[in-house]
């Protein structure tokens, strides 16, 4: 197989996003746009590809990592002036070229293998990816040569098309196939002489054509694989595409989505065999969910690790580990830190934060646990709360196995409650308190009879309001 690199078009700006964000880290399912095309290209050649970078470069390489190399396009001056930059990288190298743009997300490795395949067979200097499109607004039409059925002519930029060119349906993808020598000897032949004043990469057909060298098109199985994303709306409908495909791969898995129209999953994301996934449910980044799970409705979950045969209904759970056999919810947050451990049960209005609760324990109505170890086979019970911030600095709880929190109890950090003790409800709990005791900090009850009748009048209930009590 001849030598072959992928080279991803990414230096500009993407002006129709109207964004301070460059539109190739413009996220699709959780992940910047730009990464779905560097997965195909690494996948066609096994290697790393080649990215040009302009505007915000940092922010690309930053995002991007040590899967590419990067090339500089200090002035951005259209395709054609981004893949000259590339000529000291490629040419003596590489055989073949594939240009990539960096806003094409949906290009499967496949459909790139048979745009290669097709030059190579046609012996052709180039291969262009089409697809036809009911709208094709914006996009470069391809004029086919006359008499051949897959020879092209030239390809010509929307704005720079006729009336009659503009109403042909086949678009140029922007995805080409080059033979690396006959690339860069054509390049320094295209013009500038376009609405835009840039050197087109699309202009290099017509060099060729010039040259008799001749360019096969490979029309796409799917229009939306050729699909860029100029802006807000093609980012939603692509998303839209992304998330269907995302779904139909979870389901035909073992998974049960019941209502897809209101489900939306990252890629990346893994649910095991037999999950049911409810509606209006957000699940994203690099969550990793079990089998047999029962997960919303109205349920957001980002990154974090869930078992198996749990259930989290209406919460929120944000950076956390929750073992197998685990309840969370209904209206239960889970923020960073959270660690459950097996079979505990977590109710109504529970927040835990950087916090391990261990197995078996039972959160079930109205309570805080923060910075927080807690054993096994702990009861806390409603409206209890651990104290963990002075102002300045964290502090931590400890409550160890066995041990029962009443209601309405604050443990003020750091304290450690021993195994298998009792913290008396409605107590403000300062000091450790020994295994096996009872710790009672509340006032004794007093009672002052008749002292109501004793208040000034003004503040004495009237008939009315003593009906309504």
């Amino acid at each position: 197989m001849a030598s072959l690199a992928v080279l991803i078009l990414a230096a500009g700006q993407g002006t129709r996003m109207k964004s301070d964000r460059i539109k190739v880290l413009h996220e699709l399912s959780g992940r910047p746009m730009i990464d779905y095309v560097i997965e195909t290209a690494s996948l066609i050649t096994g290697s790393k590809p080649f990215i040009v970078v302009g505007y915000q470069a940092d922010a690309v390489r930053q995002s991007t990592g040590n899967r590419a190399h990067f090339i500089l396009q200090e002035e951005q001056k259209g395709t054609g002036h981004a893949v000259m930059q590339a000529e000291p990288y490629l040419k003596g190298r590489f055989d073949e070229v594939v240009v990539l743009y960096g806003d094409c997300p949906l290009l499967s490795p496949k459909t790139v293998a048979d745009l290669i395949d097709a030059r190579r067979r046609a012996g052709a200097g180039c291969s262009v990816l089409t697809t036809e499109v009911d709208d094709p607004s914006g996009y470069g039409r391809v004029i086919r040569s006359p008499g051949s059925c897959d020879r092209v002519a030239r390809i010509v930029e929307h704005k720079d098309a006729t009336r009659e060119e503009r109403a042909i349906r086949e678009i140029n993808t922007g995805v080409y196939c080059f033979d690396t020598d006959v690339l860069f000897s054509a390049l320094p032949q295209v013009s500038l002489r376009n609405v835009q004043g840039e050197f087109y990469i699309t202009d290099a057909v017509s060099v060729f054509a010039s040259q008799g060298i001749s360019t096969v098109a490979c029309k796409t199985p799917s229009p939306e694989e050729g699909l860029g994303i100029n802006d807000r709306r093609a980012l939603a409908d692509m998303a839209a595409i992304m998330r269907k495909r995302i779904l139909d791969s979870l389901m035909l898995s073992g998974v049960t989505i019941e209502d897809p129209r209101t489900t939306y999953i990252d890629a990346g994301v893994t649910v095991g065999m037999d999950t049911i996934v409810r509606p209006n449910t957000f699940i994203s980044g690099s969550t990793r969910i079990g089998r047999g799970c029962v997960i919303g409705p109205e349920t957001i979950i980002e990154d974090s690790i869930i078992g198996d045969n749990v259930k989290v209904i209406v919460s929120v759970v944000e950076q956390s580990s929750v073992e197998s056999d685990v309840s969370i919810g209904p209206f239960s947050h889970l923020r960073p830190g959270a660690d459950i451990r097996g079979q505990a049960e977590i109710g109504n209005y529970v927040e835990i934060k950087n916090s391990v609760i261990g197995t078996g324990t039972k959160a079930h109505h109205h309570c805080y646990i923060g910075d927080a170890t807690v054993g096994k086979g702990v009861n806390y019970s409603a409206g209890a709360i651990t104290v963990n911030y002075d102002g300045k600095r964290k502090h931590r709880t400890v409550i160890e196995d066995g041990a029962f929190i009443g209601c309405n109890v604050n443990l003020i950090a750091p304290v450690t409650i021993g195994a298998g003790s009792f913290a008396a409800a409605g107590s403000t709990i300062t000091d450790e308190v020994p295994p096996d005791a009872l710790a009672i900090a509340r006032e004794r009850q007093t009672n002052k009879e008749g002292w109501a009748l004793k208040r000034p009048k003004q503040f004495q209930a009237g008939p009315d309001e003593q009906k309504n009590k």
